[in-house]
């Protein structure tokens, strides 16, 4: 016969050993200065987020360092060594925290040292930081307050990025780029010192161009975020004189979408959007190929609402252009795609989608995409949403005045049923 298993021993962990938020065995206790105890990850998690002390909502000071309770860690060790026969996990002493200070200061001497080769000092410098990043929230937020940090990681970046190499240095230069973009991209840098080293450091933008290009796709995804981030922080004057490379990799991006992380690929769709605010990069995205791949991305069923909004959003700043205009029309279903998610999506996006089919019908409305307009459904829709009180009055305005614009060839067409022939906008 065989034996029946063993039924498991329960035991009762001490209310004092368990942290307040997660409600399991503290690895790692710490004390803030209200006097209440919590597990080190889950106490650094919540001051990310709140400037309080969870259990008696007490102000804690935004540069508070909880103190270490090693004579609370000892007797959670203890005990669990005690009952690991009942199947309690052991409990490690935690490694020691790393100088984050010194970290960068070694970064700083490595990187200035400089050589036409990257160093091996200046590679394992940003392995040593990178790995301290990678530990937790609060070591990322450390290394990102260090005086001079972000600059100096933005300054080996860029380097590397567009440093000449020889065919024997190409590996390391690369090496050097994609540590230094790993652990630049992973910080929570305040978008007042983005700002700053964004307009400090003019090589940034071409640097991040080619880690787009010459990358891994992990590397290209983090290039990708990263440039989202400081177009951000870029001001008008550098954001209207951005360079063709910008875009064309942009729409790379994008037409390679199936491989690439949808964070990127939305990353890449804030870029072309908060770009072609400006006629001049309207005109180089639409020469970089951004029309069509926009509109093929409409027709991807799976993707996030969010995305489609973008993709409409940036359609609708390309045809603030003749260009952008001209290659949605050239598109064999570019207008009817715009006009299929006007209704299908949200009223960001409907409000998107009537905002381009307007440019087109008064601008780039030839005796053709006039007809195309209503065989494709889009006059139809167009009348949806003038009569529907479910979207915002601008956009049922913008509606009803496109479907004004060619009135004489839309109000009587044979693709138009006859009801919303009958509430058609005089």
């Amino acid at each position: 016969m065989e034996e029946e298993p063993q039924p498991q021993v329960e035991v009762e962990v001490p209310c004092y050993f368990l942290c307040p938020i997660s409600l399991s065995i503290m690895r790692d206790p710490v004390t803030l200065p209200t006097g209440i105890t919590y597990d080190r990850d889950g106490i650094e998690r919540w001051l990310l987020t709140a400037a309080t002390c969870p259990l008696t909502k007490q102000p804690v000071p935004a540069d508070c360092d909880p103190t270490p309770n090693h004579t609370l860690r000892r007797l959670i060790q203890s005990w669990c060594a005690l009952h690991a026969a009942d199947g309690v996990d052991r409990v490690h002493t935690p490694k020691p925290r790393a100088d984050v200070a010194a970290l960068v200061s070694r970064l700083h001497d490595a990187a200035a040292a400089g050589s036409t080769a990257p160093q091996p000092q200046l590679l394992a410098a940003l392995r040593e930081l990178r790995d301290v990043a990678a530990e937790s929230d609060r070591n990322r937020k450390l290394v990102a307050a260090v005086p001079g940090a972000v600059d100096v990681l933005a300054a080996v970046f860029a380097a590397s990025a567009n440093a000449k190499s020889s065919e024997g240095t190409a590996a390391a230069a690369a090496a050097v780029r994609d540590e230094a973009l790993e652990v630049v991209s992973s910080l929570q840098v305040p978008e007042q010192c983005l700002r700053r080293v964004a307009e400090t450091n003019e090589a940034l933008v071409s640097a991040l161009v080619s880690a787009l290009q010459r990358s891994s796709a992990a590397s290209r995804a983090r290039a990708a975020l990263l440039l989202e981030r400081v177009t951000a922080a870029l001001p008008p004057s550098r954001l209207a004189s951005l360079p063709e490379q910008v875009f064309r990799e942009a729409v790379e991006l994008l037409r390679d979408r199936p491989a690439v992380s949808r964070p990127a690929t939305k990353a890449a769709l804030h870029v072309l959007v908060r770009t072609a605010a400006w006629g001049r990069n309207r005109v180089k995205a639409v020469d970089a190929g951004a029309v069509p791949v926009l509109v093929d991305m409409l027709f991807d069923d799976g993707a996030e609402r969010r995305a489609c909004e973008l993709v409409l959003a940036a359609l609708d700043r390309l045809c603030g252009c003749a260009e952008g205009r001209a290659d949605l029309v050239a598109h064999g279903a570019g207008v009817a795609a715009v006009g299929r998610k006007a209704l299908r999506v949200s009223e960001v996006a409907t409000d998107k989608a009537v905002r381009v089919l307007r440019s087109v019908a008064r601008h780039a409305a030839t005796a053709a995409v006039v007809q195309e307009m209503a065989h494709a459904g889009v006059v139809a829709t167009l009348c949806v949403v003038a009569q529907s009180e479910q979207y915002a009055e601008r956009t049922r305005e913008r509606a009803r005045e496109t479907l004004r614009l060619h009135a004489r060839a839309w109000r009587t067409s044979p693709c138009l049923h006859h009801h919303l022939q009958a509430l058609y906008p005089c």
